[in-house]
């Protein structure tokens, strides 16, 4: 120490000395630039201070790197501290091994003798698999931390620059000290890291040995599955006289049975605890809001007394109501649940039903759903059992026969009076007539499953068309009600009521559609085929052209496109709806209007290219149906693309607008809608006539409310000679001065127009404020003037026809006055043509010699 201090101060003198005899030397020498002098004086305390600090520099990184090592390993045995998150995998791994080495000993026993019961075991391997592959998920996620912190470790041991020794002895000491407690931390979290890892490579063995024996096994039920379906179609049994001891046996299987649907029911109940809360706050949310929206109708006791008919099932048992919705939906809220858990859902709906049947319909309606009733619960609790037996076999018998006798004559009663029951009544009970026949035949011939199957299909599926009609029935009810108790000024005072409830209750008829489809296939045990098919047909790749795709991708195009085209709509409506709603048409609500063409395209465009991105279609592509499209345009379409660009340059020029009133080839209406290709123009007799985009643009147009919508009218009154034209001409500005429904700017204005043969005629000039009420203004001011000069005593004149009548050896001259009206209310003359036409008649001109009258 004392050794570097020396060396330290003797550098000090050294340049102390050096700088001096610069000085001296600057002063003799030739003069140096200031900057010159600074730069050399920097660089020389530079390199001494760089030979001072070179010791401390080399020993405060090594101090430097033993604090980032050892902020890494607390952070590791914090993270360690906590302990692995595979506690619960521990604990149910063992069970789950043990429950599958049963499932193998059952498979290969006579007790999975039923194609119900190998399903019930695919469905608890399904499970399992999904369950093990969650587990081998978090356990990568466990290693692969526990690697990285092996990394970081092993990095440490291997890192040679915390071997080298720190020249300065009182540094040293320090380093050495922090160095022993750094390799104290890292050995002790080494160690643990170890173990950890130790721990889930291990665990991870079981767990894919355990998922292993899943896929074994869920290949033997498999290939079991195919094995039951040809003996099932072969037949289990023989005819139903023919005895088989071998299925003598029941209260085994019953036994069986319940213990069986008991563990799936136990399992599913608590592995979907999440689905459960979604299922009760779906009720929650329906029965709070059919409740309040009725407790809102019925203080109004008007609205309650008018629309008590029309929301009958809501009105009078809400909460029966909200509980039918609810559980015929959210059975479809779970992916795969078992026959018992959805059995017993099922329940509910059919006796809610049975409630309303009772109270409004008649009791021959009730009578055949009480009868259906009770055949479907003994259908069910046939469905669950896991083995066949002789006493099961007559049990489906009994209940086909049952089925067939009460259908039958539920039927006659439909044919009777047809009217009387819900459409399609007839062709439904025909197909569940004609299945329970299936079934009869074939648990007579000896194929006991597919009589199962068929006799619980009709039965499950026709309570299932029933529970969906009420189902529909409630939810537009609902609806209806929540129109009827809506607060003013809400969005839904821009809805039309009829319109949304016949576009929901197709939407919905759709949906129950589905619904029933999936059902179906559910009790034919043919769901999980029909969807791999689908699955393998959507995702299998085609080429055409060069260019691959797959009809999964064109299904989300097409999709897409619908749902931009569904919204492209809806803002249309409103548009339209707020049109019908404005008391006024004003040239900034116009152009808002007009807008949405530019929106709707928007629309479509953002849809397309997310069509496109969805469906995996390669963007490149694109230019060859953009180029075959630009063929396309060559050859034949020039007036839709035409239209197209006329369109969108309506949309941003905006020459007319929508509610603007307009002339065009001799046509003359309200423009009601700006579409893409065409435009739709409403006339005032009621016709809507269509007008491409490209005529709008080419051809003359007249807009009467381009800026606003005035528009000026113009009469012409005339009077007969001899009149006071000065009276006249003051009583018609008297008229049209002081009047509300007159524009007093521009000012009326009364001119002497013509000196007809006949009359003396005046041209009369007023602006009306809004031209939707020209017509019915002109009416007024034409009455009124009519009014008025038969008060003053001014003739008003009118046309008359002389007619001459000529007899044999006489004349007769006939003068008969006729008033011919004046043409569009506007010009009224004297005495026109009094003189000017005279018809000679001659009684005797057209008759015969042999004319008796003659």
């Amino acid at each position: 120490m004392r050794k570097t201090i020396k060396y330290q101060l003797l550098l000090i003198f050294l340049f102390t000395i050096c700088a001096a005899q610069n000085g001296f030397t600057q002063k003799a020498g030739a003069p140096r630039s200031l900057r010159e002098k600074q730069r050399k004086a920097m660089h020389s305390r530079d390199s001494l201070m760089r030979v001072i600090n070179k010791s401390d520099t080399s020993v405060n990184s090594l101090l430097q790197r033993i604090e980032q090592y050892t902020t890494t390993f607390n952070q590791i045995r914090n993270n360690l501290a906590e302990g692995l998150d595979t506690a619960d995998i521990g604990q149910q791994l063992p069970p789950l091994a043990k429950r599958l080495s049963k499932i193998d000993s059952l498979i290969n026993t006579h007790k999975s003798s039923t194609l119900r019961y190998l399903f019930v075991l695919r469905d608890v391997l399904d499970r399992s698999q999904t369950q093990l592959e969650g587990w081998q998920s978090d356990l990568d996620d466990i290693n692969s931390s526990l690697i990285q912190n092996q990394t970081d470790l092993i990095k440490f041991s291997k890192d040679t620059i915390l071997k080298t020794s720190p020249t300065d002895s009182a540094l040293k000491k320090t380093f050495f000290v922090q160095r022993k407690a750094l390799w104290l931390l890292w050995s002790k979290t080494d160690a643990t890291n170890r173990s950890y890892l130790a721990k889930i490579n291990l665990l991870q063995d079981k767990v894919s040995i355990t998922y292993t024996n899943v896929l074994d096994e869920s290949d033997h039920i498999d290939s079991k599955i195919k094995t039951f379906a040809d003996r099932a179609f072969a037949g289990e049994f023989g005819y139903i006289w023919e005895s088989t001891p071998i299925y003598d046996g029941f209260k085994s299987p019953l036994n069986s049975t319940l213990k069986v649907n008991k563990l799936l029911f136990n399992l599913f109940i608590k592995n979907e605890t999440l689905t459960h809360l979604a299922g009760f706050l779906f009720l929650a949310i329906i029965l709070s809001w059919i409740i309040f929206n009725r407790i809102k109708v019925k203080r109004n006791n008007e609205l309650s007394v008018a629309i008590a008919d029309k929301i009958g099932y809501i009105y009078k048992s809400p909460i029966i109501s909200s509980l039918l919705v609810a559980t015929a939906i959210v059975p479809y809220f779970y992916p795969h649940p078992p026959d018992v858990f959805t059995e017993i859902l099922f329940l509910f709906p059919m006796i809610f039903v049975l409630v309303f049947v009772k109270r409004e319909f008649p009791s021959n309606k009730f009578k055949f759903l009480h009868t259906l009733f009770w055949l479907t619960i003994l259908y069910g609790v046939s469905n669950l059992f896991i083995e066949i037996t002789n006493v099961d076999r007559f049990v489906i018998l009994i209940l086909s026969i049952i089925s067939i006798v009460t259908g039958l004559s539920f039927f006659k009663m439909i044919k009777k009076t047809p009217d009387a029951y819900l459409p399609y009544s007839g062709v439904i009970m025909q197909i569940f007539i004609g299945l329970q026949v299936i079934s009869l035949l074939l648990n007579i011939t000896g194929h006991f499953s597919l009589a199962k199957i068929m006799g619980v299909t009709a039965a499950f599926n026709l309570w299932l068309l029933v529970i969906l009609y009420f189902v529909i029935q409630i939810i537009i009810q609902a609806l209806f009600l929540q129109f009827q108790t809506k607060k003013t000024g809400s969005i839904l005072d821009w809805v039309d009521y009829a319109i949304v409830e016949e576009k929901f209750k197709k939407v919905l008829t759709l949906l129950a559609a589905l619904i029933w489809l999936f059902f179906l296939f559910q009790n034919l045990n043919l769901d999980d085929a029909v969807r791999d098919y689908l699955s393998d047909f959507l995702s299998q790749s085609h080429t055409v052209g060069g260019a691959s795709f797959t009809f999964e991708g064109f299904v989300i195009f097409i999709a897409v496109i619908w749902l931009s085209s569904i919204i492209s709509k809806i803002i249309s409506y409103f548009y339209d709806v707020s049109s019908l709603r404005a008391t006024d048409m004003s040239v900034l609500k116009k152009k808002n209007r007009t807008s949405t063409l530019l929106i709707r395209l928007g629309v479509f465009s953002v849809g397309f290219l997310l069509a496109v991105a969805a469906s995996g279609f390669p963007l490149d592509k694109i230019t060859i149906i953009i180029s075959a499209f630009g063929i396309g345009i060559g050859f034949g379409l020039q007036n839709i693309v035409n239209n197209l660009v006329s369109g969108l340059i309506l949309a941003f020029e905006k020459p007319i607008q929508i509610g603007d009133i307009i002339e065009i080839d001799s046509r003359s209406g309200t423009i009601k809608e700006i579409g893409v290709r065409s435009s739709r123009l409403a006339t005032s007799d009621g016709a809507e006539v269509i007008i491409p985009n490209g005529d709008l643009i080419s051809h003359h147009v007249i807009n009467w409310t381009l800026s606003n919508n005035n528009r000026r009218i113009e009469l012409i009154i005339g009077v007969a000679y001899g009149s006071d034209i000065e009276k006249v001409k003051g009583l018609l500005k008297d008229m049209l001065a002081n009047r509300d429904d007159i524009m007093s700017a521009p000012a009326p204005s009364v001119f002497l127009h013509n000196l007809n043969e006949s009359s003396v005629d005046f041209r009369m000039f007023f602006w009306a404020a809004d031209i939707s009420t020209w017509l019915e203004l002109k009416s007024r001011v034409l009455g009124d003037i009519y009014i008025k000069f038969a008060q003053e005593g001014i003739e008003i004149p009118f046309p008359t026809q002389d007619i001459n009548l000529h007899l044999k050896d006489e004349h007769i001259s006939i003068n008969k006055f006729e008033q011919l009206p004046a043409e569009d209310g506007e010009k009224i003359k004297p005495n026109e043509g009094q003189n000017d036409k005279a018809e000679d008649i001659d009684p005797d001109a057209n008759k015969t010699p042999s004319d008796p009258a003659k």
